[in-house]
């Protein structure tokens, strides 16, 4: 089987939700009406943490894509970045050092300023009656903590809720982005016929390692047609034309980071420490949107035919599998676009009994 997002939409899920009492944080919600939302008075106050870097950028994209009612934003990001100008929905603001200050009346903090800025900033909005949705790794594996994929897991967060008026903070992880492409495709099955062992392969773009990646990617491409030394400075190898091992640290068993937290994150998210999971993670030349490539073995019985219509069936995903034109998910069909795409849903021949896709 394989999965395939929109470029960074896989890191971000947020909502339209009715602000006032206790309103549960999020269900994906695709506003039918023509009418802008975003700017009201009765929703709630938002802060952008990171708002230059990529997934900053994507953030508002999404925010506005999806009309979010808010009554004010807050742009925050590094000293080096404070001072900018940004305009968002035809209004200007100046991005602002972050401090702990900076979230005073804040209601919903959406961070992706990297770890150690989580780690020092999160616990500082919570304090001040925040809800924050981390993207970073930093909290992910916290018992305290929930990591939640609305289509998966919402039941994690049951007990956050946004309040107009007193201070009740709280934090929420954001799963990694290939554990979220691969759990929005593997869950729907999973529900039916439970996985006891899953295969993934990953082929990821340059989106996931920020704006900069991106740009070496452009400048790589071009430095390379023209004959020209390639330059690394995001990466320690030539990107264009080339694929390689995931760049994240190697650990002592032999998988990298990246492998291990789509391990640890699908046993915490599927509150079950025994499914098996293993993982190959690569970096391929792609400039948005990771694809994977996920082998399932299940406890019960699964057809084909009914693991295509559960999928089909499932929030969050679209089916692209087309065999007669040989036509399936690719990264240019998903990029900016909400839903995971799957494809190349078959039975798998070397597991007896449909145990396998």
């Amino acid at each position: 089987m394989q999965a395939a997002p929109s470029c960074y939409r896989c890191h971000v899920q947020l909502h339209s939700i009715p602000f006032p009492s206790c309103s549960r944080l999020p269900v994906r919600v695709r506003w039918k009406s023509t009418v802008r939302m975003a700017l009201t008075e009765d929703g709630p106050s938002i802060a952008v943490v990171g708002v230059t870097g990529a997934v900053g950028q994507e953030f508002l994209r999404v925010l506005a894509d999806r009309n979010f009612p808010y009554r004010s934003i807050r742009m925050l990001a590094s000293h080096r970045s404070a001072g900018r100008q940004l305009t968002f929905e035809g209004h200007d603001y100046e991005v602002e050092e972050l401090r702990p200050e900076s979230f005073e009346g804040v209601d919903i903090a959406l961070f992706s300023a990297g770890g150690s800025i989580s780690r020092e900033m999160a616990p500082a909005a919570v304090e001040r009656g925040a809800v924050v949705v981390d993207n970073s790794s930093a909290f992910r594996m916290d018992p305290s903590v929930p990591l939640v994929i609305p289509e998966v897991n919402p039941e994690a967060m049951a007990h956050i809720c946004l309040k107009k008026n007193g201070k009740v903070g709280a934090l929420i992880a954001n799963p990694n982005c290939s554990t979220i492409i691969c759990l929005m495709a593997a869950t729907p099955l999973h529900r039916h016929a439970k996985v006891v062992r899953m295969v993934v392969s990953t082929y990821q773009a340059a989106s996931g390692a920020g704006a900069a990646a991106m740009q070496e990617l452009e400048q790589q491409t071009r430095e390379v047609l023209e004959g020209k030394q390639p330059t690394c400075q995001i990466f320690k190898q030539q990107y264009a034309f080339n694929l390689f091992s995931h760049n994240a640290p190697i650990l002592p068993n032999g998988y990298n980071e990246e492998e291990m937290k789509l391990v640890k994150e699908t046993r915490k998210i599927w509150n079950n420490l025994d499914v098996k999971v293993t993982a190959t993670c690569i970096r391929v030349p792609v400039m948005r949107a990771h694809a994977e490539s996920i082998n399932l073995q299940f406890e019960k019985s699964l057809d084909e035919d009914t693991a295509r219509q559960i999928l089909q069936e499932a929030s969050g995903v679209v089916v692209i599998d087309d065999r007669a034109s040989n036509f399936f998910p690719t990264p240019l069909e998903v990029s900016n676009k909400d839903d995971v795409a799957v494809g190349r849903i078959r039975q798998d021949l070397s597991q007896e009994g449909n145990h396998g896709c």
